[in-house]
Parts: C-alpha cells; sequence; structure tokens
C-alpha cells in the first residue's frame, strides 16, 4: 500500500468533508420557510470580484483578530495532518508485523507526526488564541507591530511546505508519472520524507536524502516566525496594556502568554542556530555532531536545551487558559492567583535547567546527572501548585455541566497522572529502566494530549459565541468532549500499562504478546480521531446554522462577576452593530462565596430516588439491549452467508473470560453485553448525544460502537470482502441501535432534558 498516497487520500478526504458541510450549511440557511419567506435571509452567489477581494483582504490583513484566526486555521491544517500521521501509525501498530507499512514508512510517519504536531500544530494555534484574545484582555487596540505580526504568520506556511516536500513531491511524482515518462520524474523522485526520528539525531539526521535539508529550512524558518510572535506579544503586553491594567491585575492568560514569549526569545534562537550546524555538516563538510567533530552528543543538548523549554512553550498557554475558563464555569474565581503567576514564573526559569534528564542513558557524569534530578524534581513543585489551586477553585462551586468543565476537569485529572509518571522519569534509576519503552512514550502523550488540545477546546466552546455570533451545538459538544476524554485515557493509560511492561518504543514490529494492549490503544486513538471530527462539524455546521447569540454573556459571567473585558467589548460590539442592549443578571453574588449555602438533603433521600431510577432504566435496557441484539444477530447471520463474517469469533470471545472456545457461551457473553453494559453506557451518555433519545441518538450511539466491534472481530479480510464486512458491521450496529433506542422509547425509559442554558 503506498504510504503517500493514502496519507494524501484522507487528507484529502476530510478537507472535501468540511467544504461539503460548509456548502450544506450555507444551503440549508437558505432554504424558504413555510410561510414562503426565508428564514435567515437569502441565499447569494459569490461572484469572482467578491472572492478576489476577499484574498486580497486575507492575505495582506494586519488586524489582531483576523491574524488570529489565520493562526488557528493553518493550526488546525497542521493538526489533521498530523492526526493522519498518527491514525496510520496506530493501525500499523495493530498487528505484531510490519504487514500495513513497512519499517521505513512507519519511521518516516514517526518523525513527521512529532514534528508537525509539535512545531506546526500547537504554537501556532496558542498563538491565533493569543492574537485574537490578548488584546481585547488587556485594552489595547492592537498588537505592538501588526505588520510584523502578519510577517510572523506568513513565513509558516512556507516553511510547512518546505518540512513536508517529501510528501508533496511523490504524490506529484506518482500523478505526473502517468503521463509523464519516468526519468523525467527522477528529481521528484529523489525527495523521500525523512525517517530520522522527530530528535533527528545524528549520525541518522546526516544520511543522504535531499529532503532532510528542506526539513532543516523549514524548521529554521518556522523559528525565525515563532521568535517574531514572541517578540510581539512582549511588547504588546509591556507597552500596549491600558492605563487601567497594571501588574497586578493582568488576567492570567496574558501573564501566561508573556512568560512562554520569554522562553521563546531564549530557546528558539538556539534550534535556529542548531539547525544550520547541521546544515552545514550535511552540505558543506563541518564536523560539528560529526563522531571525529563535537559527536552526536552535542546535537543532544543543544536540542534538549531547546526542546524541554519547548515543552513549556506549549504547556503554559493551555494552563493559562484553564485558570481563565476553569472560574467561568464554577461560579469562583481562581484561587491563589498571585501563586500561580509566582509558579509561571518558576516555571519559565527553571525549564532551562532540566535539559539533560532527556540524556541520563548516555554516559553523562553521574554529579551532573543528579543535579539535573533535582532540578527536574523541583520543576515539578509549581505545576502541582497549578494543579491544587485549580482543584480548591472547583470546590464547593456552582459546577455547571458544559463542554468546557469536561474539558478542564479531564485535563486536570490525566495531568496530574502524566505529571506523576514525570517525576517517576526524573529519578536516575527508574529513568534508565523505562527510558526506551512505552511508558516515556504514554507520559509524554499524557501531557501533550491531555492539557494541551483540551484546553483549545474548551477555549473554542468558550469563545465561539465571542468569535462567530452564534451558538454551537452544546450537546454535541457535551458528548464530543466526553468522548475526547474517554479516548485520551484510554490510548495513552494503555501506552502506560505497555511501558510498564517494558515494550521497547520507536519500533515497527513488536512481540505477538504485547497485541492485545495495542489493539486497546488503537480503539482508543479512533475514539479520539472521531471526537475531533465532530468538534470540527460543529465549528463548522454551527458558524452557519448556529442560534445567533442575543446577548454578550452567554455564560452568565455578570452573575459571579466575571464579565472579563474580552466580553465588554464583545458587548459593545453588539450594541453598536446589532442594537443588541446589554443584559443585567437577576441575581448577583461575589465570585468566591460557596455556591451551596442550603443544607443537603440526606444521603438516604439522595440514594433512593437515584436507585429506583435506575433500576427502571436497566429493565428498559435490558429489554431494548436483547431486542437490538437479535436483529444485530440477523444482519450478521446474513454477513456470514455471504462469507464476509466469520462465526467462530464468538467462540473466541468466550477465552477472554475464561471459558473454553465455544461458540454457544461467546454468543451468550455477547448477548450478556449487548443487554447490559451498550444499554448502560448508552442510558448514562443518552443525555449528551446529539438528537432526541430515539433513531438519531441510537444511530449515533452505534456508530461510534460499531468501530471496536470491527476491530475486535475482524479476522483477515482484505480487499473487497474486508469492504463489505465493514459495511455490514456498521449495518448491523445501526440495526441495534435503533432496536435499543426504540424499545427504550416505547417503556418509558430515559429521556434527555435539552440543554436550555450554560448549566
Amino acid at each position: 500500500m503506498n504510504r503517500a498516497l493514502t496519507e494524501v487520500s484522507l487528507f484529502v478526504v476530510v478537507v472535501v468533508g468540511c467544504l461539503l458541510t460548509i456548502v450544506l450549511a450555507r444551503r440549508a440557511r437558505g432554504e424558504p420557510s413555510p410561510d414562503g419567506g426565508y428564514a435567515t435571509g437569502h441565499r447569494r452567489e459569490l461572484s469572482l470580484a467578491e472572492a478576489k477581494a476577499a484574498a486580497i483582504r486575507w492575505t495582506t490583513t494586519t488586524n489582531h483578530r483576523e491574524i488570529g484566526l489565520l493562526y488557528i486555521a493553518f493550526g488546525t491544517v497542521a493538526a489533521i495532518w498530523g492526526g493522519i500521521d498518527a491514525m496510520m501509525i496506530r493501525t500499523h501498530l495493530l498487528t505484531p508485523e510490519a504487514n500495513l507499512w513497512t519499517e521505513q514508512t512507519y519511521n518516516e510517519l514517526f518523525t513527521m507526526h512529532g514534528l508537525t504536531m509539535l512545531i506546526f500544530f500547537v504554537t501556532p494555534v496558542f498563538f491565533g488564541i493569543g492574537n485574537y484574545f490578548l488584546p481585547l484582555l488587556i485594552g489595547a487596540d492592537d498588537m505592538a507591530f501588526p505588520r510584523l505580526n502578519a510577517i510572523g504568520f506568513w513565513l509558516l506556511p512556507p516553511s510547512l511546505l518546505l518540512a513536508r516536500l517529501g510528501i508533496v513531491a511523490e504524490v506529484t511524482g506518482a500523478v505526473l508519472a502517468v503521463v509523464v515518462p519516468g526519468e523525467w520524474l527522477s528529481v521528484l523522485l529523489a525527495f523521500q520524507e525523512p525517517a530520522i526520528g522527530w530528535t533527528m539525531y545524528p549520525p541518522l539526521s546526516l544520511a543522504p536524502n535531499p529532503q532532510t535539508n528542506f526539513l532543516l529550512l523549514g524548521l529554521h524558518l518556522s523559528g525565525i516566525a515563532t521568535t517574531i510572535g514572541g517578540i510581539n506579544f512582549i511588547a504588546t503586553v509591556v507597552y500596549e496594556r491600558d492605563e487601567s491594567i497594571g501588574w497586578a491585575n493582568l488576567d492570567i492568560f496574558s501573564w501566561n502568554m508573556l512568560i512562554t514569549s520569554a522562553i521563546i526569545i531564549f530557546a528558539f534562537p538556539l534550534l535556529g542556530t542548531a539547525l544550520l550546524m547541521l546544515l552545514l555538516d550535511r552540505n558543506f563538510g563541518t564536523t560539528f555532531f560529526a563522531v571525529e567533530g563535537g559527536g552526536p552528543i552535542l546535537w543532544q543538548h543543544l536540542l534538549w536545551f531547546w526542546g524541554h523549554p519547548e515543552v513549556y512553550i506549549i504547556f503554559l498557554p493551555a494552563t493559562g487558559l484553564m485558570s481563565l475558563i476553569l472560574p467561568k464555569f464554577v461560579g469562583r474565581k481562581l484561587f491563589g492567583f498571585k501563586f500561580i503567576v509566582y509558579s509561571t514564573i518558576a516555571i519559565g526559569v527553571l525549564s532551562f535547567g532540566v535539559w539533560a534528564h532527556h540524556m541520563f542513558v548516555t554516559g553523562v557524569d553521574p554529579r551532573i546527572r543528579a543535579s539535573f534530578m533535582a532540578t527536574s524534581i523541583a520543576i515539578a513543585v509549581p505545576s502541582a501548585i497549578k494543579v491544587f489551586n485549580w482543584i480548591t477553585t472547583m470546590w464547593n462551586g456552582d459546577v455547571r455541566l458544559a463542554a468546557p468543565t469536561i474539558l478542564c476537569v479531564g485535563s486536570v485529572g490525566l495531568f496530574i497522572v502524566g505529571g506523576v509518571t514525570g517525576i517517576f522519569l526524573a529519578v536516575i534509576p527508574v529513568d534508565i529502566i523505562y527510558h526506551g519503552t512505552y511508558y516515556v512514550v504514554g507520559h509524554f502523550h499524557l501531557i501533550l494530549m491531555g492539557i494541551i488540545p483540551f484546553m483549545m477546546f474548551a477555549a473554542s466552546y468558550y469563545w465561539y459565541p465571542l468569535i462567530t455570533g452564534r451558538m454551537y451545538d452544546r450537546r454535541l459538544a457535551i458528548f464530543q468532549s466526553s468522548l475526547l476524554v474517554i479516548g485520551s485515557g484510554l490510548t495513552f493509560m494503555t501506552l502506560m500499562a505497555l511501558g510498564f511492561l517494558e515494550q521497547p518504543r520507536r519500533y515497527a514490529t513488536y512481540p505477538a504478546e504485547y497485541s492485545g494492549l495495542h489493539v486497546v490503544a488503537t480503539v482508543g486513538s479512533f475514539i479520539i480521531g472521531i471526537s475531533v471530527l465532530m468538534w470540527l462539524y460543529n465549528m463548522l455546521w454551527s458558524y452557519f446554522q448556529g442560534s445567533r447569540v442575543e446577548t454578550a454573556d452567554p455564560w452568565e459571567l455578570k452573575a459571579t462577576q466575571q464579565f472579563t473585558p474580552e466580553w465588554q467589548w464583545f458587548e459593545d460590539r453588539l450594541e453598536r452593530k446589532h442594537g443588541i442592549p446589554p443584559s443585567e443578571p437577576e441575581e448577583v453574588r461575589p465570585s468566591y462565596v460557596p455556591a451551596q449555602e442550603e443544607r443537603p438533603p440526606s444521603l438516604y433521600g439522595r440514594i433512593v430516588p437515584v436507585a429506583r431510577r435506575a433500576l427502571s432504566d436497566a429493565g428498559a435496557g435490558a429489554a431494548g439491549g436483547f431486542v437490538g441484539t437479535l436483529l444485530l444477530t440477523g444482519v450478521l447471520l446474513v454477513a456470514v452467508a455471504l462469507g464476509v463474517f466469520d462465526l467462530e469469533s464468538f467462540a473466541n470471545l468466550a477465552t477472554l473470560v475464561g471459558l473454553p472456545a465455544n461458540l454457544a457461551l461467546g454468543y451468550g457473553l455477547f448477548l450478556f453485553a449487548g443487554m447490559t453494559v451498550w444499554p448502560l453506557l448508552f442510558l448514562s451518555l443518552g443525555e449528551y448525544l446529539p438528537g432526541e433519545l430515539t433513531f438519531i441518538t441510537g444511530l449515533w450511539y452505534a456508530t461510534v460502537i460499531a468501530s471496536g466491534f470491527g476491530i475486535a472481530f475482524y479476522t483477515g479480510q482484505t480487499g473487497l470482502e474486508l469492504v463489505t464486512y465493514l459495511v455490514f458491521t456498521l449495518l448491523a450496529h445501526w440495526i441495534y441501535g435503533l432496536g435499543l433506542a426504540g424499545m427504550i422509547t416505547y417503556l418509558g425509559g430515559r429521556r434527555p432534558t435539552s440543554p436550555e442554558g450554560p448549566r
């Protein structure tokens, strides 16, 4: 299977899906209403002159909000590209042998996934959020250097193109080879994506491959862009603040962006220097990192002197968003504001003194290793201060059930696990044992996935009404957020388990005894992928179809005196442009007063109604699950008759609980799960699934669980047989979902309550 064509095809499918969503949403917005008019105005085709004017506007703008949106759009595209790399890696690891991609292809995916996500996804998105909201938060008209701001962004697209030129050249060559003689394409075919690991350690990075040179140039260009952005943020916070905003009342997100930018100023120039030295070694015969010169260890020192501060460059903005957003949804002001600011400064300083804990297995002098171990443990203290302050902020608050709340709480939980495992790795004897295992992969991704993208999603939901003037689908957002937390925990906790079992990382093949856990991790990764696509759909569809915002306070922030400057700006804009007057809450209370003042009911009074409801729902769910499973079985029997499903798969199911491999026992276990586990999970998630708790909700739920069934019962089908197997799997689960939801509704089971407010 051609990796490049597969990856580009998947990328094109996602992009086309986004465009179709936009087109359908625009058309739906213009559909006639029953009275013969149009619900939201008639649909107007975009003329060529208007398209040209829009292109000129967006490519020449210096407005901080528009540049912020460009940053976010660019980062989202990079995230999709890098995410497809990750999905292909996890699909490859479904089996112990390299029977999907070759080892070379696996190494290419591993290399470019890491670099794309770290360099071209996370930092641009946070820069976009900072560009849009930081001037609003501090009362500035724009960034300090608007034109430099635009230059900083427009350096990024060519840098991404240079870094990933290998796959572009490969696909272009494959397409042109249909009509052009192969010898004419030798230049294009010479490019191949590097398979040197995202850390680019010599001597691997000194191997001849012209694309490696372009990769290094692209990374260097992105470093220049990031440094420009960092300088701009520092100048904006220091010199462009409103007179009423001093250091004592500067918001927590601006503090984090300021410290992040300071780290950038010291870290990224060093990376640029190291990249130029590596380019000189590759092309001009210098020996900075050659064995006969400075040596490969010198590259590790330079890389990690940038690399570990880089972890905090992408981590601190996420903590700033957490500290800003979480209090809004728990009705209490941020606990320990000053201590969180001090902890942020401490992390910024200490981040430059921990790089060698990545090199404990390189033979560094034991006395030097001990000093880095002490610093690596010490840097956990300011991070722990943040965590305890977040938990205290939630304590006894008026916690609202909303997508940002789920993401914030999930982030705290996953970050605690990721942070504690990082402390273990800071201890030299533990690191020596686990450094080369999946333990490091699990720890690293629990931080990178557990809080950084979570806070990006939380910010997108929190500020979506301000950016678009519309509200997204809240029920879908709650479901998507829950799915993202579950998928992340399942995937990266499983990688931690593989690390405990000491499976080596960075290998394209592995012993067969680890295959079960790899299947679980892959299922979790696809849950993450599905949730991201749900978020993308929600953002695009709601831009055209979401209900219009009728108040500048959609989250009821005025009620707890947390109506921050960016929302005040939004309120002024709504009044100016649309004549929407400012709204006032019925009741205002200080945000530090505990929400629950009356005495709660007794424990018995709380348990009995819940128990009765649970028994009623469980009975309806069991009946629905029984009907749904029988209907699903009928579809599977058709698949068996066509030869695309092996009925003996049920026999293997019995062995998972210690029973002998028997078809009747396996099917009995399958029927039991269909009557208990899946209906109860459906009833638990039914409140947050999109649509009513009947056909639409059942189809959503069945679509999600079908992926797990498809992986678990896969028996090696290929080609058309595999396509037919997947079609029947999806069809069978759709029928199961309809039977389950229909029977529950018929028996009067739980119905969801549509979220009317921000709770």
